[in-house]
């Protein structure tokens, strides 16, 4: 019996509780999860733990917050120990991961596949796909379900239309310094000035993602694929706020490129905002998600488990608008406003948060002795 195995079998449907890593979404998985009555651990980094430890703490007197329990710890890496392991383990919990979970660990998921012995909601081993420089990855992914994606150059030689360059910067290693770049000339004046400035390094570079630069309307499609009813599910639609790319669209057209010469772009996210979208698209927006869960279930078994998301640009007609998908995340999305946005309402009677939908699949599993199904 593996460890995975046992783990479940002492599970018991009453005593089911969550745990997430302090940062991202995780008061998002944790108000989600008091909602349905279960208890929350956050494994918090010294330093950022006041949020969870005092600021969200759960307080049974007021019956407000939502953290029932913090671990400190010194680095967030520090949850791939074996005392911390041992006491997610000791309340019984199911781990959700989300995109600091993978970063904070130095994208280690061999470390994160093997080593992080925690039952997981979700498919663990498909996290690494938001690793552009690994093979396959998600645009292999997308290609397997048929899913337009931007055109990739592997060679800045062949540039031949605008660009978005996706490259790690030097400093923080996960926040990406992306950059526009129109022809090979651009790319490389780009390039030599930005390594010179120790903006990102030349492994970074080497290692970057050039994709053709779609024009049109960000929307974030957030999913959540049930193996227990086996549905897809539109939790919500969202698009992003980023620094200083957001303050460009305040500035006067004829001033952008004097702003742009002395101030580099950044993409960095800095919020998220509800939008929805025409309902004569759902038909497409759904088509897309149900080849993307059949292509993951084919080539990363048991494939989709919960939630995912497809960050689409939105392209116009003729002969009709299309989506094409810039980025995958393969786990919980880092906007929780998208409960803002009517469709689980449509589908549930009443908003439903990714951190409840999560929740609410994990007690339907546990009553129903399917927790195999969705814990990985």
């Amino acid at each position: 019996m593996t460890w995975l195995e046992q783990a479940i079998e002492r599970m018991n449907p009453e005593k089911l509780a969550v745990s997430v890593l302090g940062s991202h979404s995780a008061l998002e998985v944790c108000r989600g999860a008091k909602v349905q009555g279960l208890p929350t651990v956050v494994v918090a980094q010294r330093g950022r733990h006041r949020t969870y430890a005092e600021h969200f703490a759960y307080s049974p007197a007021t019956e407000t917050g939502c953290v029932d329990r913090t671990i400190i710890v010194d680095r967030f890496r520090d949850i791939l120990g074996e005392e911390v392991q041992a006491e997610l383990n000791a309340f019984g919990t199911t781990f959700v991961p989300h995109r600091s979970f993978e970063v904070y660990l130095d994208s280690d998921y061999e470390a994160i596949e093997r080593d992080f012995k925690v039952p997981m909601f979700g498919n663990r081993h498909l996290l690494k796909i938001e690793e552009r420089e690994r093979t396959p990855n998600q645009y292999d992914l997308l290609d397997a379900a048929e899913i337009r994606h931007p055109h990739l150059f592997a060679d800045p030689k062949d540039i031949d239309r605008p660009v978005l360059v996706k490259v790690l910067e030097a400093e923080r290693g996960f926040e990406r310094a992306f950059f526009v770049a129109r022809t090979p000339d651009e790319y490389e004046r780009i390039v030599d000035a930005r390594l010179a400035a120790g903006v990102f390094t030349e492994k970074a570079i080497a290692e970057a993602t050039i994709e053709e630069y779609v024009l049109g309307a960000l929307v974030n499609f957030n999913f959540f694929y049930s193996p227990l009813a086996d549905r897809l599910e539109l939790l919500g639609t969202d698009t992003r706020r980023q620094t200083n790319v957001s303050g460009l669209a305040n500035i006067p057209a004829a001033l952008q490129a004097e702003v742009l010469d002395a101030i580099p772009l950044k993409f960095e996210e800095a919020g998220h905002v509800a939008v929805t979208i025409l309902e004569s698209m759902l038909e497409m927006v759904f088509e897309a998600g149900e080849r993307f869960v059949a292509a993951s279930r084919e080539h990363y078994a048991p494939g989709v488990i919960g939630p995912f998301a497809l960050q689409s640009i939105i392209t116009p007609g003729p002969p009709k608008k299309d989506m094409v998908v810039v980025d995958v995340s393969p786990r919980v999305p880092g906007s929780p406003g998208i409960t803002s946005t009517p469709y689980t309402s449509y589908l549930h009677g009443r908003p439903v948060s990714v951190g409840e939908r999560i929740a609410m699949e994990l007690r339907s599993a546990a009553y129903s002795d399917r927790l195999h199904e969705i814990l990985t």
